[in-house]
């Protein structure tokens, strides 16, 4: 007995469904506008259902969306005549998929949302369906070739719907000029999040800038920056930063300097910095390079003048920044 080729038949079956993904394109016409506008001008949920595989691909789609700042939610067919309905609201809109568009159990949630005025947006691949013939917006799906010894297991027909929900995701994004500093917000906590954390999120600010003013002498600057623990001090003029000194630049002078002696003597001029939009691990990169602990901000609209002086907003710590990175 042949022994069975699992990587050919795998092989096979990705080429069956590459090849039926392209069918995809049919749908991007008037219904796909008619998704966007009505999913983007909702003044509540989004809320998906779906029975089996379908509603497995609404509770991902669903997921998406929220990621993404469109409040959305799944509710399972079977609970709606049980007390879910009144989740169910009329400035909603109820996306429900179904490939055969008459699965049974979605009867009661079509119902449901005609009775109530709930919009419905209705994804089928059976153009007569009862779900294509009560929805508002009608998506209609091509009928795609299933991969698998019978033909018969949902395969090529549920990739080709997750496909199609991903890709009104993005138009949405588009839609409602989603951005970097949105996504952040929506996902303070999962490891994209943080990578995108800007420095502003980050950086000392306010009273814990260590500012001495350019005619201060060694000594005044010392007690500055050992109130503010940072191991630096900003050497200000006329409210700009003209330099830094850091303690380790204290203690190297110590011999050469009295106490009375300006601070500006021992400061480093035009001192590395960054912008406050800027991502954190940015700074890091430009401190990691440089071998310092410390990275003066400015305001985005100082950054890189011509005579490389800028207000301080900020000081990016290192210690600061592995709490978060």
């Amino acid at each position: 007995m042949t022994k069975p080729n699992y990587i050919k038949i795998a092989k096979i079956a990705s080429s069956v469904q590459i090849d039926e993904l392209k069918k995809i394109n049919k749908t991007f016409n008037k219904s796909f506008i008619q998704a966007i506008n009505a999913i983007s001008n909702c003044k509540g949920k989004i809320i998906f259902t779906g029975q089996g595989k379908s509603g497995k691909i609404g509770a991902s789609a669903s997921s998406t969306m929220s990621s993404f700042g469109i409040p959305s939610f799944f509710v399972h067919p079977s609970e709606v005549p049980h007390g879910e309905s009144g989740a169910l609201q009329r400035k909603d809109i109820l996306i429900i998929i179904s490939y055969s568009g008459n699965t049974p159990e979605l009867q009661s949630v079509i119902s449901h949302a005609n009775r109530f005025g709930i919009k419905i947006i209705g994804c089928s691949s059976n153009k007569t369906s009862a779900l294509l013939k009560h929805s508002d917006v009608k998506i209609l799906l091509p009928k795609v070739r299933e991969v698998g010894p019978t033909g018969m297991v949902p395969t090529s027909s549920t990739t080709l719907t997750l496909l199609y929900f991903n890709c009104l995701a993005v138009a949405l994004m588009d839609k409602i000029k989603f951005s970097k500093d949105k996504f952040k917000n929506f996902h303070p906590g999962g490891s994209i999040g943080k990578n995108l954390l800007s420095c502003s999120q980050i950086m000392l600010k306010g009273n814990k800038l260590p500012l001495i003013d350019y005619k201060s002498n060694t000594l005044k600057a010392i007690q500055i920056i050992s109130k503010k623990k940072l191991g630096l001090g900003i050497i200000v003029k006329n409210k700009l930063a003209v330099g830094i000194v850091t303690d380790g630049d204290i203690r190297r002078g110590a011999k050469k300097f009295s106490k009375k002696d300006k601070i500006n003597t021992l400061m480093t001029k035009e001192p590395l910095y960054i912008n406050e939009s800027a991502s954190a691990h940015k700074g890091l990169s430009i401190m990691s390079n440089n071998l310092i602990t410390s990275l003066l901000v400015s305001s985005d609209k100082d950054y890189k003048r011509k005579k490389n002086y800028f207000k301080p907003v900020g000081v990016l710590h290192v210690h600061a920044l592995l709490k978060f990175i």
